[in-house]
């Protein structure tokens, strides 16, 4: 079964040996490497529809926010579910509470109807809310932008009593989402460094050409789907990938297609503008060729990337990778006792939430 593949009508004869020499000393390189990019647009294909938009146009009203920082925001709240409601009761894309949502929402955004489900109203209020926090908290020092995501979570009260991020390990973990997937929204710039985990990965896909595909499988019975041997693959290097291919979008900063390597996700939807309908994944290898587990009746095999439904590629990071993984079920999804600033009592970790909230900015409850 490996001893030639098909890629479209060309034969690729030893592929790993290609594969290996493409991407000899990707570990080395990338072991103490950053990612640049631009915070001015959001990745292509990382937001729904118009929303991107929104969040390009309202994510530079303060220096603390950018479209890229307010897209993770929103992924984190609600996934950018419009309709979601908590169990706390919030509303929409940034669950803003029926009671405090018209101290930020505003009759010149969206239909004029101040929808806390529109995005197009509740996300200049997002923006509208994190900007004014940012000025409320900007006498605290240390990190601005943690300041006011954690205010966001947790009120600004909160936030002052504790002269930073409050000691909660739900706003912690919000915070530190939020920071790490930013990555995943921002607009790449030219040169971005690759994966150190990028070769293992790969040899293990390699290693399992051949492979019947099995839909849902993850490798516990030796067969697997697209998502299940990219997330096995990644999970044999030390990074545990989220489970679906639209979770996996998440992972890392966007890669332009001409600056594809080795290791780099790539992702086909039906809908190039709604990243909500991406169907399959699979880990690129060079030469315009992938691995990937394609459908039922076909075996792990290689692939052209090369399609009409090709969406875009990711280059998995393991602090987003994590990042990504939490955020899979977002804030307005979970069922674990209600966030510190909302208006349904507050766990025990954080018993005066709502009574350390001052009146300066936000309404009595510190949910917005």
């Amino acid at each position: 079964m490996r001893t030639s593949v098909i890629v479209g009508a060309g034969l690729l004869a030893t592929p790993f040996v290609v594969v290996g020499a493409v991407v000899v000393g990707t570990m080395s390189v990338a072991a103490g490497s950053s990612v640049s990019t631009s915070v001015g647009r959001i990745a292509e294909g990382t937001v729904p529809g118009a929303d991107a938009a929104l969040m390009e146009r309202y994510g530079h009203m303060c220096p603390e926010l950018s479209p890229s920082l307010l897209a993770a925001q929103l992924y984190q709240e609600s996934g950018f579910d419009s309709t979601v409601v908590s169990p706390a009761g919030a509303i929409g894309i940034a669950q803003f509470m029926p009671g405090t949502w018209p101290n930020w929402s505003s009759p010149q955004d969206g239909d004029g109807k101040q929808d806390p489900t529109n995005p197009a109203d509740a996300i200049p209020a997002a923006a509208r809310y994190d900007c004014a926090l940012a000025h409320q908290l900007s006498g605290i020092g240390g990190d601005h932008v943690a300041n006011m995501l954690a205010a966001y979570n947790a009120g600004p009260g909160a936030v002052e009593q504790y002269r930073g991020i409050p000691p909660y390990a739900e706003t912690q973990n919000y915070v530190k989402n939020i920071k790490a997937l930013e990555q995943s929204f921002r607009a790449p710039d030219p040169v971005l460094a690759p994966s150190d985990m990028a070769v293992r990965a790969i040899a293990y896909a390699y290693n399992r050409l051949g492979t019947p595909y099995e839909w849902g499988g993850d490798g516990t019975d030796g067969r697997f789907d697209c998502s299940g041997l990219v997330q096995a693959a990644y999970t044999s290097v030390g990074i545990t990938m989220p489970r679906t291919a639209s979770e996996q979008w998440y992972t890392g900063p966007h890669v332009p297609t001409d600056q594809l390597q080795p290791g780099d996700l790539v992702f086909y939807a039906v809908d190039l503008k709604n990243p909500g309908s991406i169907h399959h994944v699979g880990i690129y290898v060079g030469g315009g060729a992938m691995i990937d587990a394609p459908h039922t009746g076909a075996v792990i095999r290689f692939d052209p990337i090369g399609a009409a439904d090709y969406l875009g590629a990711t280059r998995p990071q393991p602090l987003v990778v994590d990042a990504a993984v939490d955020a899979s079920t977002p804030q307005a999804k979970r069922t674990a006792p209600a966030a510190p600033g909302s208006q349904t009592p507050a766990p025990a970790q954080n018993p005066n939430a709502a009574a350390a909230n001052p009146p300066a900015i936000a309404p009595k409850s510190t949910k917005r």
